[in-house]
């Protein structure tokens, strides 16, 4: 069963939400998937993304912040049953589904700078690692991204071949980035955000946040995943990255 936010106000229910895209934005205006019209909620107040059978929610920068089951947090791996309050509206979030994901695979953060070697060396020490990527060259004007890496391991799933991210663009162009874990994130948040996959039938890149869509060998991808190829080209936030599989 896909997993859902049962939306309440005193004891009534008012929605229920299936989960049913990567990304899903909670807020007073009218363009968000669950819309709260209240002057207590922001205009976009928090986004829920679920990857797999895995969700957390975020706040957006909201002005009043969000609980959850009675917490104050900016972010939150959820799990069955867990009670995200934004003023006085409660969710609910349900899924049945069984988690191939501890909450500290999320809430586990380490910012670093500095090469892929020494990236490479701290992320044998952790789990979950946030690293900035390299800036555009120069007349290439673009925000620099960030990309973070969060695991997701799939129980009993044959893995495909290897894959890595090589920079093509900036001061640090050349370098490469395997990709050795289930879920990467590449982008800017707030800005734009993709999410490639690493699944049986091999990997995938899909939208999740941003206006603008990331292109692939200069085409733009849909909101639907896309499957890559060997020595695909991606673009993201002004950066330039060959997509290849290892030998």
């Amino acid at each position: 069963m896909t997993a859902k936010m049962i939306l309440s106000l005193d004891g009534e229910v008012l929605q229920e939400c299936l989960l049913d895209k990567e990304r899903m934005t909670i807020g007073r205006k009218d363009d968000n998937d669950i819309v709260i019209n209240n002057l207590a909620v922001s205009s976009h107040h928090a986004a829920i993304i679920t990857i797999m059978n895995d969700s957390f929610i975020e706040d957006m920068d909201s002005t009043n912040g969000m609980l959850v089951n009675g917490e104050s947090v900016k972010k939150r791996f959820l799990q069955n049953s867990d009670l995200v309050e934004i003023g006085k509206y409660k969710l609910k979030y349900i899924n049945d589904r069984v988690s191939t994901t501890t909450a500290a695979d999320f809430e586990k953060t380490v910012v670093m700078r500095g090469s892929l070697q020494e990236i490479r060396k701290e992320k044998d020490r952790s789990e979950d690692t946030l690293v900035k990527l390299p800036e555009p060259e120069a007349g290439e004007a673009a925000p620099t991204p960030t990309e973070i890496i969060r695991p997701v391991e799939p129980a009993q799933e044959p893995a495909p071949q290897r894959a890595v991210i090589q920079i093509l663009n900036g001061p640090n162009a050349g370098r490469e980035l395997e990709l050795v874990k289930s879920l990467t994130t590449l982008g800017k948040p707030g800005v734009q955000v993709a999410v490639l996959t690493r699944r049986p039938r091999g990997y995938f890149i899909t939208h999740v946040e941003g206006e603008n869509y990331p292109a692939v060998n200069g085409q733009v991808i849909g909101t639907h995943p896309r499957a890559l190829n060997d020595h695909d080209l991606i673009e993201l936030v002004g950066i330039k990255m060959e997509f290849f599989l290892k030998v």
